[in-house]
């Protein structure tokens, strides 16, 4: 199997009315762990990463083990940057055969927004790469998360129909009430603001902070435009509460051992999401 481009993933999730689960991935352990399970459900799905990842191996590095390990898989899949920081970075994403990019301006002037998007998609859209974007500010629900800033901005859909306009990106980050991380109290999406936002820019919209979502409203936000959701927090505190619990009781003291058990606590959580978006069986 090889990466294709994510929009070919979220025009077919729009039309059919599911999600896209897109995957925090950071070495070839975590690949194959969300590789094998899509395969195992027959579901398309994302994996990504970005600066959060990128100090442990680089986007080519990232990007080398990502292809090689795809090789064993029959599955739909998307490889993409998630929340990158730099014209630089992207470009780094792009030689490494990423197939989907984001640039993350959010907290920055809308022009510097617009014109860095600009240059993105005329780096991107010639290699058949997808572009996202996000227009308001995406917060943290905890202390934990690396991504997102101090508060939420609302996405505006009239500014959000004009900033798709002006970019040329493929798919749209939106802020509704999502956090990222884990949510310390149920999150009160603004439903009425993401069908406005649907109407507003006619490409497909993306769910940052799914983890913790409940199922009631997750399956809302699809339907109203959502076709690709971000799941980090949850997969990695399942891996991390394994390695804890393990080691807590003395079990597994060889990492390489306690590893393997703590990715089957993350397989758990990857299929739980497969089912949650309604991708299960859509490969």
């Amino acid at each position: 199997m090889k990466f294709v481009p994510m929009l070919q993933l979220l025009q077919r999730a729009v039309s059919e009315g599911y999600g896209v689960p897109s995957f925090c991935v950071w070495n070839a352990e975590s690949i194959e762990v969300v590789l094998r399970v899509a395969a195992e459900l027959k579901a398309p799905v994302i994996l990504m990463n970005g600066p959060g990842e990128f100090d442990l191996l680089a986007p080519r590095d990232l990007g080398a083990v990502a292809q090689a390990l795809a090789e064993r898989f029959d599955v739909t899949a998307a490889l993409h940057l998630d929340h990158g920081n730099s014209i630089g970075m992207v470009e780094d994403c792009l030689a490494a055969k990423y197939t989907s990019v984001m640039l993350d301006y959010s907290t920055r002037p809308w022009q510097e927004n617009v014109d860095a998007l600009r240059r993105v998609v005329a780096l991107a859209h010639p290699q058949g790469v997808t572009v996202e974007g996000e227009l308001g500010e995406v917060g943290r629900a905890d202390q934990v998360s690396v991504e997102g800033g101090k508060q939420s901005t609302l996405t505006d859909p009239n500014m959000a129909a004009e900033f798709v306009k002006e970019t040329g990106i493929d798919a749209l980050a939106v802020s509704i009430g999502n956090a990222h991380g884990l949510y310390t109290k149920l999150p009160q999406f603004d439903f009425e603001r993401l069908a406005e936002l649907h109407e507003a820019t006619r490409i497909p919209l993306v769910l940052h902070g799914g983890s913790g979502t409940p199922e009631a409203d997750l399956r809302r936000a699809i339907s109203l435009g959502i076709a690709k959701v971000n799941v980090a927090t949850e997969a990695i505190t399942a891996l991390r509460q394994s390695l804890l619990d393990q080691w807590g009781a003395g079990k597994n003291l060889w990492v390489p051992m306690a590893q393997a058990v703590a990715m089957e606590a993350m397989a758990k959580v990857v299929a739980k999401w497969f089912h949650l978006t309604m991708a299960a069986g859509r490969a």
